[in-house]
């Protein structure tokens, strides 16, 4: 038998052993996970003995995170904006960066009165978990969202979330456009926008188990911009709006894509390290 207590003295001396600079955070995130406790119950029951099933447990899943398989996999769960989704190896983890592009959108339900209308029309393109999308329903109620992958995995994952907030959004399975036939009032869209060359150094737990499907974005890390970018007119209602997520070096390039094909009032939006990180425009 052992201890909360011991346990987490113990998952603090693995995960520090191997490196890990949130050694401290992220053992008792995995012991919270087994236990199924919080972290205010575990020290003032430090004494309490846990069974030897869910020492095992959490000792595997130490080993794993050891190893760099990412803390939101091991425990199905990742942080978006004011919710939680559920997160596996099929669908990339959501990142912080990504929320300025749905504070943005808020930001624009807000000042433009396009967005009064009951009944919005939202695409997610690439929606890999659905956090965009769905954080986007979840403020705003009234939107009908569509949620869209090339990946039946990801779109399970994305179903997953929306039951979770018994939600309702039409689901495609298609390669960009394959699939779609409606317009939108609001394209979002978080593409692979990686270059292939630079796939091998990132760190261990993007490169060795995030799906490449949603990292790689070839040669240059623009085309699936330039394939969203080159067929947007036939599915952005007029005065509809288009929202890039995008990598800090692709803000030019993505503007002259976008204002080439003839959208308007063309912005890029920097994250709160000062990167560029959101480029938005509307027909």
């Amino acid at each position: 038998m052992s201890t909360i207590k011991e346990l987490l003295d113990y998952g603090k001396e693995i995960l520090e052993r191997n490196g890990n600079e949130f050694a401290k955070y992220e053992r008792r995130v995995l012991l919270e996970h087994v236990i199924g406790n919080n972290y205010m119950y575990m020290i003032m029951n430090g004494d309490e003995n846990v069974s030897e099933e869910k020492v095992s447990q959490y000792k595997e899943l130490l080993e794993k995170r050891a190893l760099h398989y990412p803390l939101q996999y091991l425990t199905g769960c990742a942080y978006f904006m004011d919710y939680t989704f559920y997160v596996n190896e099929d669908v990339l983890i959501p990142r912080s960066d990504t929320e300025i592009l749905v504070e943005k959108v808020n930001d624009l339900f807000v000042s433009n009165a396009y967005f009064a209308d009951t009944d919005t029309a939202v695409l997610d393109l690439c929606c890999g978990s659905g956090c965009i999308g769905i954080s986007i329903k979840l403020y705003h109620p009234e939107v009908k969202l569509t949620l869209s992958d090339i990946s039946d995995k990801a779109l399970k994952v994305a179903k997953h979330n929306l039951h979770k907030y018994d939600l309702e959004a039409v689901l495609n399975r298609g390669d960009l456009w394959e699939g779609i036939s409606e317009h939108y009032d609001l394209i979002v869209c978080n593409p692979p926008y990686i270059k292939s060359e630079i796939i091998s150094t990132l760190m261990p737990e993007v490169r060795e188990y995030e799906p490449l499907l949603a990292l790689d974005g070839g040669d240059d890390g623009t085309v699936y911009y330039r394939r969203v970018i080159e067929n947007v007119s036939k599915y952005l209602n007029s005065d509809g709006w288009l929202f890039f997520e995008i990598g800090y070096d692709q803000g030019k390039d993505v503007s002259v894509m976008m204002e080439n094909a003839g959208l308007k009032n063309i912005q890029i939006i920097k994250d709160y390290a000062e990167l560029d990180r959101v480029v938005c425009g509307h027909l």
